[in-house]
């Protein structure tokens, strides 16, 4: 099994472009799986539909929340998916497996004034300032994933139609706009910083964004990023990459964006993924509501 598992994760990486951190995750899910199968002396080929009932037992006697489960039972399917598809099994179990409805978490956001304060942090006057204040636009001007975001190409960005392209999960591409602040950015990053960290270190780079000896900036060194800025700003809560794109996604429609738009901005390949941010554009129309309305005011 433990072949199997080294040849699906690589795959999922290489051939998927899964980011590093889902490959993580697939991977402890299964090697979990693998320990209960030994613990059971349990051949992985010959799981059944009985046999993986037994573990979801196990996985909710652990009081682990649905969405948990769900990942774990994700994870499972796709590698027997891949034992499937590689016909070292007839069929693949996990399959008839029904996943437990996700819990519905409103996702947090960042509201305009504390979007301000942060963009105002990074010094534009040096270079990683620049790349520091390029990171906050991006992420904010187009809602992408920070796995996204580290893989843009310079040869990705249309200056003229300011578009970048993009290569979201699965491998799928897609074109997404953004404005003449972030052209901003980009611009003066791209024409003063960015030469300057590449010169200092005799190097040349194909990304956009980079670190500050000149190569690819990893997801990690984005969230270190945002993690620093947050802290000069004194923001009293816990500001990832991620949170960015859950303001861009609610903002865009509190301002009337369809909500088909925004999932195609997003590159959401399920409608049901977008739909999550309705709820926080709904609970923020029915506060504007309650507060203005005169027939509710005492």
């Amino acid at each position: 099994m433990q072949e199997n598992l080294i040849n699906f994760i690589n795959y999922i990486e290489k051939q998927k472009k899964y980011s590093l951190h889902t490959c993580k995750n697939y991977e402890i899910d299964i090697l979990e799986f693998k320990n209960y199968l030994e613990k059971k002396n349990f051949n992985y080929l010959n799981v059944d539909y009985d046999f993986i009932k037994s573990y979801l037992m196990v996985l909710y006697n652990r009081k682990l929340s649905r969405n948990s489960v769900a990942r774990k039972l994700s994870s499972l399917r796709s590698f027997y998916k891949y034992l499937f598809n590689n016909n070292l099994i007839n069929t693949n179990p996990f399959k008839y497996v029904s996943t437990p409805k996700k819990e519905k978490r409103l996702p947090k956001y960042l509201g305009i004034e504390e979007l301000e304060i942060i963009f105002n942090i990074p010094d534009i006057n040096i270079p990683l300032g620049q790349r520091n204040r390029l990171v906050l636009e991006v992420l904010y001007a187009t809602g992408i994933r920070v796995s996204e975001l580290v893989n843009i190409k310079v040869s990705d960005i249309d200056f003229y139609k300011k578009e970048i392209r993009i290569l979201g999960k699965g491998n799928k591409e897609r074109i997404d706009p953004f404005g003449d602040y972030c052209l901003e950015s980009i611009n003066l990053f791209l024409n003063d910083g960015r030469k300057k960290i590449l010169k200092k270190h005799h190097t040349n780079c194909e990304y956009l964004i980079i670190n500050a000896r000149g190569k690819q900036i990893t997801t990690r060194g984005v969230e270190k990023i945002i993690d620093d800025i947050v802290k000069k700003a004194s923001l009293k809560k816990h500001v990832s990459p991620h949170m960015l794109r859950h303001s861009f996604a609610t903002h865009m429609l509190n301002e009337g964006c369809d909500i088909r738009t925004v999932q195609e901005l997003l590159g959401h390949e399920s409608l049901e993924s977008t739909q999550i941010y309705t709820h926080v554009s709904n609970e923020r129309l029915r506060e504007v509501y309650l507060k203005c309305h005169p027939l509710n005011k005492k």
